[in-house]
């Protein structure tokens, strides 16, 4: 897998987790179940310095989905976007056949990696 896409996947991770934490509603829950769920300055030092080691592109292009969609990069199973489960065209699968080529689903245009 592409060290890029890698990145995309863990600064999603990151994204939904800060996202997670900064909801009032689901961190009342969490505090009743026994997690504490402090150091959101921490999460969002990794998350900065996360950026810093992916291309200002596809980093723009990762962001202006994220206001879309909570799920930015989403598996390609086959031909089928795991996002929309829409299936892509074959003239797009036969294009990009290798697994290190990030490429956005032509329907939800989520960036896609294979599986």
């Amino acid at each position: 897998m592409n060290s890029q896409l890698e990145a995309l996947i863990a600064l999603q991770d990151l994204d939904l987790l800060i996202r997670e934490v900064s909801d009032p509603a689901r961190a009342g829950q969490e505090a009743s179940m026994g997690f504490t769920l402090d150091n959101v300055e921490k999460l969002e030092h990794t998350r900065q310095r996360l950026t810093q080691q992916i291309d200002q592109k596809l980093l723009q292009t990762y962001d202006k989905i994220r206001r879309r969609f909570a799920r930015v990069v989403v598996p390609l199973d086959g031909a089928v976007c795991m996002g929309c489960f829409m299936t892509l065209p074959t003239g797009s699968i036969a294009k990009n056949p290798s697994p290190t080529t990030i490429e956005n689903c032509e329907n939800c245009g989520r960036i896609l990696y294979r599986i």
